[in-house]
């Protein structure tokens, strides 16, 4: 029921948030992170819906980094291909309409594109503390 009540919601602010303008391509090597919508969720007091996206530029990636301690996250590629790895797992790849979860506390140890010529990006829908404005923590400054 949460599941079916969350998936509408998503469905619900995608439809009337608008994607910002890109003004260029993210450069090579390079990330670039947009917050695209952000609204608190009705039915359970407290807690957000936030959507992100992380566009890859060739070769491009994230620092290694943690999430807000509320965060749940689920992350869907929706171009190129995304390099992965949470916790101690095994990296894996994502092409689209593949998706994957990150749990509250989970650490993102890799983050990256698969390609060194294509752009590659990401929609990571968090559900989190509605208090909480920093969503991602670097390990290293």
């Amino acid at each position: 029921m949460f599941r079916t009540s969350l998936l509408g919601a998503l469905f619900a602010v995608s439809a009337v948030s608008a994607v910002p303008a890109v003004a260029a391509d993210v450069a090579r090597g390079e990330a670039r992170v947009t917050t695209i919508f952000d609204h608190p969720l009705p039915s359970v007091p407290g807690k957000s819906l936030r959507g992100v996206l992380v566009e890859y530029g060739p070769g491009g990636s994230s620092p290694s980094h943690t999430h807000a301690a509320s965060a749940f996250i689920t992350a869907t590629v929706i171009e190129g291909a995304v390099r992965s790895q949470i916790n101690d797992g095994p990296e894996k790849v994502f092409r689209v309409g593949e998706s994957f979860v990150e749990m509250p506390g989970d650490h993102h140890g890799v983050s990256a594109n698969v390609s060194d010529v294509e752009l590659s990006k990401l929609l990571a829908v968090f559900v989190v503390d509605t208090a909480d404005r920093i969503l991602t923590t670097p390990d290293r400054p």
